[in-house]
């Protein structure tokens, strides 16, 4: 495949789909306004604990009902982030797989590992087997074409389980390039180990992105989700 638009991709078998205006203006508003105090000189910015955010994403919510569409009523957010770019705080990713979950407390466990601290919070590596059963939510604030660093995806990727940093360039040029642009409102839902990345602005206007992984199963003996 080659490097295209994304407006034919689906969640199966490509592992990423677009919810066009699933949010309306006012929700986009409330999130607005739940934002309104953070930083905006980071990379990304860890979420706990803000409450405006449970209804709209939980399973029966407005946006969570999307990652339930994929994984039932189950589906619970584990982790919400928020990036948003400017001319400031102006950054690419490479391409990669997001590999690592938030929990509450350290314990051992088969398969988990190695651990690491983000944002001062304790994150995991879990088994893959665990990540191929989630699903990431990405809800556009602001409006996404291709000069303001559209998530690129590397389509039917997830469906190769863990794959080797050295062998990421050769998987991307294997399944292609497709980019998801958005209008405000959008959501973009996507399996949560397939390949990705994204390019710096190229002409910088702000561009505001919650990012959310929801599960709908728990985790092994003495280890639970941190949440949101």
């Amino acid at each position: 495949m080659s490097k295209s638009a994304t407006t034919s991709l689906r969640f199966d078998p490509d592992g990423a789909e677009r919810f066009p205006a699933a949010l309306d203006t006012a929700l986009l508003r409330a999130l607005e306004i739940a934002f309104s105090t953070l930083p905006v000189d980071r990379p990304g910015i860890r979420l706990i604990g803000i409450q405006a955010l449970r209804p709209i994403l939980a399973a029966d919510g407005p946006a969570g009902a999307v990652a339930a569409s994929v994984l039932g009523p189950a589906a619970q957010p584990v982790r919400a982030v928020l990036f948003d770019k400017t001319a400031q705080a102006n950054w690419p990713v490479d391409w990669h797989q997001d590999r690592t979950i938030a929990v509450v407390a350290r314990a051992d466990a088969p398969g988990y590992g190695p651990w690491s601290i983000k944002s001062g919070l304790l994150h995991v590596e879990p088994p893959f087997s665990l990540l191929a059963a989630m699903v990431t939510l990405r809800i556009h604030l602001d409006p996404v074409g291709a000069d303001n660093a559209p998530l690129l995806v590397a389509p039917g990727s997830h469906r190769l389980g863990r794959v080797a940093e050295a062998d990421i360039a050769a998987v991307v040029a294997r399944c292609g390039t497709a980019t998801c642009l958005a209008a405000p409102g959008d959501i973009w839902l996507y399996a949560t180990p397939i390949l990705h990345a994204s390019e710096a602005v190229a002409q910088p206007t702000r561009r505001r992105v919650l990012q959310v992984d929801y599960a709908a199963c728990g985790l092994a003996s003495g280890l639970a989700w941190l949440g949101i």
